[in-house]
């Protein structure tokens, strides 16, 4: 079972910041693993108005997206 927990931050700054070495502090094997079932969830959600077998047929791949962490 996975834990669940959370950060309280008192602005959006320290958020960030929180965000940031928490990725930074994993392996990129973990991080890989991470975005793979972040996928796999997305495409379990049904496209509007679409049902049947190949209501996923249509969809897009996920948009790429790549923040640089100095």
């Amino acid at each position: 079972m996975k834990k669940i927990w959370v950060n309280k931050a008192n602005n959006f700054k320290e958020a960030e910041e929180f965000d940031r070495k928490y990725y930074a502090q994993m392996t990129p094997e973990e991080r890989l693993s991470i975005v793979q079932e972040l996928r796999e969830i997305y495409l379990k959600f049904p496209k509007k108005n679409q049902k049947g077998p190949n209501k996923h047929a249509s969809r897009k791949r996920l948009q790429r997206v790549v923040k640089i962490i100095q």
